[in-house]
């Protein structure tokens, strides 16, 4: 079912022509008190509600929020699935600026469209929101996690995902050279913000030489005064150029391996926290051509959705840790299904994730 009240022709195209298909709900919200403009998508509650984060972006039209949405609820329904969860795929995208727009109202006013939808959705934080805001939204809706800990809920999930990212790297290396350890290797970190800083510390301790680079300077030189070892690089740019890269780490938005940067990419592994890190189908194929390692973005970035899941039912950090480990053996097991198959590790991991979709529950539904 798709609400399509008071859509524009271009938002009606790209819902309609998506090549992403298969949503099972789309809905558009907006409450004009607050200015809220935000959609709701839902790809699928094959394995039970759709959990998603809040995007609060300014998109430069409806259709491109829209399409965003439609793009990285399907890559969570494939998360969700592998990561085990009994949980369905969906996302929200909040269109604005987040530092101008975002206001309490805004935020009370998008709690109740969630809480509209009775459950099928929950939703938590994600680029542009944070703790403190999905304490507002949940004032609103019991459907909402990613709360503080004063407010019933578990806190920063990046601390997670980090974590399952940097298993994510040891399991590469281990596929790749036999060995899990990154020290001494060559790690490049595209964003630095709320997981790529505690991935920095991760690889810092395990003694990998690290290169970063964000679009905020601040940040940049708050990590490498902190650490002798981390060295910035001007930009991405140059930062998939460096000599001897060993792994590259795309944490900010999506698109980061596409016609351009793949050709040049010096890395030999690719495992990041960004979602949908793919530009286009075929990218896999590429990388693989070149004899780089995907690591699929949504196997290793499952970490802070372990944590807002566990959160509906009684947050435990340990219980959490324990299950965003085994991201080191699942991504092995992708690897190795990969090989098998034939075909790119992306291509294994929606195999799998089809079939426990299609099998209608995910690894812990029993």
């Amino acid at each position: 079912m798709t609400d399509v009240t008071g859509a524009s022709a271009d938002v009606l195209h790209t819902l309609f022509h998506s090549d992403q298909g298969g949503h099972e709900q789309v809905v558009l919200c907006q409450d004009r008190a607050s200015g809220l403009k935000a959609v709701i998508a839902l790809h699928s509650t094959a394995l039970g509600p759709a959990l998603g984060g809040t995007r609060f972006y300014p998109y430069a039209s409806e259709a491109e929020a829209v399409a965003d949405a439609l793009n990285l609820a399907r890559g969570m329904s494939y998360k969700n699935a592998m990561a085990g969860l009994d949980h369905g795929g969906g996302k929200a995208v909040i269109i604005g600026d987040p530092e101008r727009d975002k206001t309490e109202e805004l935020l009370l006013a998008y709690g109740r469209c969630v809480a509209s939808l009775g459950g099928r959705y929950v939703t938590a934080c994600d680029v542009g929101t944070y703790v403190a805001d999905m304490d507002v939204v949940a004032r609103e809706c019991r459907w909402t996690t990613g709360r503080s800990p004063e407010n019933g809920g578990a806190g920063d999930s990046s601390v997670l995902t980090a974590f399952g990212v940097y298993q994510g790297m040891r399991a590469s290396a281990e596929h790749l050279w036999g060995d899990p350890s990154l020290r001494a290797k060559r790690i490049g970190i595209a964003g630095v913000g709320k997981v790529g800083h505690h991935l920095v510390e991760h690889l810092v301790a395990e003694g990998a030489e690290v290169f970063v680079t964000d679009v905020r300077e601040d940040v940049v030189r708050r990590i490498t005064e902190r650490h002798r070892n981390v060295l910035a690089v001007a930009d991405t740019d140059e930062l998939i150029r460096v000599d001897g890269l060993a792994v590259y780490a795309p944490c900010a938005l999506g698109g980061a391996l596409n016609d351009a940067t793949v050709p040049v990419l010096t890395a030999r592994i690719v495992c990041g926290a960004a979602n949908n890190q793919l530009a286009h189908p075929g990218v896999e194929k590429d990388l693989a051509d070149r004899g780089i390692l995907y690591a699929p973005d949504y196997v290793v970035n499952a970490g802070g959705v372990i944590q807002v899941a566990d959160e509906l039912h009684g947050f435990a950090f340990e219980r959490c840790r324990a299950k965003a480990a085994k991201i080191y053996d699942t991504a092995l097991a992708i690897f190795a299904r990969a090989k098998m198959d034939g075909i790119p590790p992306a291509a294994a991991a929606d195999r799998i994730a089809e079939q426990r979709m299609a099998e209608g529950r995910g690894l812990g539904a029993h």
